[in-house]
């Protein structure tokens, strides 16, 4: 069975290569109606992808760029933006164009069978692999399959509250998803619910430790320090700290019942802020209900995910 995958995960697999390496691999592919990948390397004035393949030209005619360019429910740009990059497709023909063989290929078709044939079987609380296609203030959109997009929103990308994606993504970041919702062919995203529990990420710390974090927010009364991307702890006011520093901080106490941790910030300073791939508890499988609180805490956080 085809595994569907977001674009550029197939381009370098032995199998992929020997595949579109020669002209007998081509035409059984198009008889299977295999999905391959390739690098496109132009997008001519007709909007045509031109597609490096090793063994003769290849060609994504305009009208088979993505799904929906047909119909003129998806803009051009969606072809245009895949130059450089990897393109999955599937092959309809082999010619001699004046002499020179060319495979015409679809990556529109290929988008179909990956819709129909897997993104069709998804349900809620189901965990797959994703890819940072674009970011924008109110959430990251992720490849999800052949070039298919869904969108994380911003307030489920961590349990610690953050002002732009971009503080935990960058383009072309491979990354884990559970599918939070799907109403026909819409699905939304969360990542959260994979990056553990309170219980799970404070584990990691101990009363005693020094450790960095950053600080997220300041109030009156504290501020607010994110040790990982699901637990924050807070810190007693000090002098010239600003949002966005880097802090290290003294764990003073982990508070289980009350599912906080009191911290002391020791330093603190200004650091560029580069987003590393996040480091999950979960990265297969389905979820029913994710349980964020601890068990001896009275407050009861949780995510339910419904089909």
């Amino acid at each position: 069975m085809t595994s569907f995958l977001p674009e550029g995960k197939r381009i370098n697999t032995a199998e992929n290569r020997a595949v579109i390496g020669t002209c007998e691999g081509l035409k059984a592919a198009m008889e299977r109606g295999t999905v391959l990948e390739a690098r496109a390397t132009l997008c001519d004035h007709k909007h045509n992808l031109i597609v490096d393949l090793p063994c003769m030209r290849g060609v994504i005619p305009r009208e088979e760029g993505a799904m929906g360019i047909r119909e003129g429910n998806v803009r051009d740009i969606a072809v245009i933006s895949r130059v450089g990059r990897a393109v999955c497709f599937v092959v309809e023909d082999m010619i001699d164009d004046d002499g020179r063989p060319t495979a015409i290929l679809s990556r529109a078709k290929a988008q179909k069978i990956c819709a129909e044939q897997y993104l069709s079987t998804l349900s809620p609380g189901d965990v797959i692999p994703a890819k940072i296609t674009h970011l924008e203030p109110f959430g990251a959109f992720c490849d999800i399959g052949c070039g298919l997009v869904a969108l994380m929103p911003i307030d489920t990308i961590s349990v610690s509250r953050i002002e732009h994606p971009d503080e935990r993504f960058t383009i072309g970041m491979d990354i884990y998803a559970v599918i939070k919702s799907k109403v026909g062919n819409r699905i939304t995203l969360s990542s959260k619910e994979l990056l553990g529990s309170w219980q799970e990420n404070v584990d990691r710390f101990a009363v005693g430790e020094t450790v960095t974090g950053m600080i997220r927010s300041i109030e009156n009364y504290g501020a607010f320090v994110e040790l990982t991307p699901n637990l924050a702890g807070l810190a007693e006011l000090r002098d010239n700290i600003h949002v966005g520093d880097t802090a290290a901080v003294y764990i003073k106490s982990i508070l289980p019942q009350k599912m906080k941790v009191k911290l002391i910030i020791i330093d603190n300073f200004a650091e560029e802020h580069v987003p590393k791939a996040p480091d999950y508890f979960i990265t297969s499988g389905h979820i029913d209900r994710f349980v964020y609180s601890p068990q001896e805490c009275d407050k009861y956080i949780y995510t339910e995910f419904g089909t």
